[in-house]
């Protein structure tokens, strides 16, 4: 019988080849979640960040902001430790995810 320590271990060969399957950019942004070792409750906390900066992006080009450098900050300072920010962009961008809020703060890089 495995023990528990065998089974992780194992758990995390096959994600590696899982990783090495999924090369596809569609999927950019969930493959760095894996890669980062991202908890699921990280992946909620990037999601309701991105929900509240896109609202704010909205609000800034209804008054006619043409410059987002206050969003990236924000942006910035409350991602998770593990991501660095042109990374996180870049992968969204490939995935589609947020992609107005995405190019925004692309533009700040």
């Amino acid at each position: 019988m495995e023990t528990i320590d065998q089974k992780l271990e194992k758990f995390e060969f096959y994600q590696s080849l899982f990783l090495k399957m999924i090369e596809s950019d569609q999927n950019a942004f969930y493959k760095m979640v894996i890669e980062k070792q991202l908890a699921k409750q990280d992946v909620e906390q990037f999601y309701n960040l991105c929900e509240q900066l896109t609202r704010e992006l909205k609000e800034m080009k209804e008054e006619k902001f043409v410059y987002f450098y206050p969003l990236f900050q924000q942006f910035k300072v409350r991602l998770h430790e593990k991501l660095e920010p042109a990374e996180v962009i870049a992968a969204c961008l490939q995935q589609g995810l947020y992609p107005e809020l995405m190019e925004a703060l692309k533009r700040n890089l």
